[in-house]
């Protein structure tokens, strides 16, 4: 008896995993020889693909909150008010 499991996947990767769910149950009652055969086929043979695209605000945020003291001390003698202002935070987090 099979239970199908409800989930936000699409139909076609929910039977994609019911199908490779299948061919394991049936690897494990078959014997060793036939086992290694039938587990080396794919389980699914539809391919997602997703692409990502980043925003210039979104790297420049992630360049900030990854930078070191030593950049963020070297953008502050250039002039950068943004790193000089973190500069002041940390030196008054220090002396209080």
């Amino acid at each position: 008896m099979t239970i199908q499991a409800v989930s936000s996947q699409p139909a076609a990767a929910t039977a994609a995993n019911t199908g490779a769910q299948n061919q394991q149950a049936t690897a494990a009652t078959q014997p060793a020889s036939k086992a290694q055969s039938s587990t080396t086929t794919p389980a699914s043979t539809s391919s997602a693909s997703y692409a990502v695209t980043i925003s210039n605000a979104a790297r420049a945020a992630l360049a900030e909150a990854t930078e070191t003291s030593v950049q963020t001390s070297q953008e502050a003698n250039r002039g950068d008010r943004q790193a000089q202002r973190l500069l002041a935070k940390e030196q008054a987090n220090k002396l209080g």
